[in-house]
């Protein structure tokens, strides 16, 4: 583990301290735990867009799916 120096507003690290108070952890331990659910969200987005424009260069085509619609019946109808 490496230590770093952060410059960060006065107000963001009272609410840090807070906050970390509250959940019984410490400044680093919040933080980090905060960098890593921020880089998560950050790849999940960088997924989804990748998706996204997979789909925008080769769209569903209407009869692509069909194939499962029989899957789809319980069979109490």
């Amino acid at each position: 583990m490496r230590t770093i120096q952060m410059t960060l507003d006065d107000d963001l690290v009272k609410e840090v301290d807070r906050v970390s108070k509250q959940l019984h952890t410490n400044r680093s331990a919040f933080t980090r735990k905060a960098l890593r659910e921020a880089l998560e969200r950050y790849s999940l987005k960088q997924l989804e867009r990748k998706h996204r424009q997979g789909y925008e260069r080769q769209p569903v085509a209407a009869d692509e799916f069909s194939v499962w619609e029989t899957e789809q019946v319980w069979g109490d109808e």
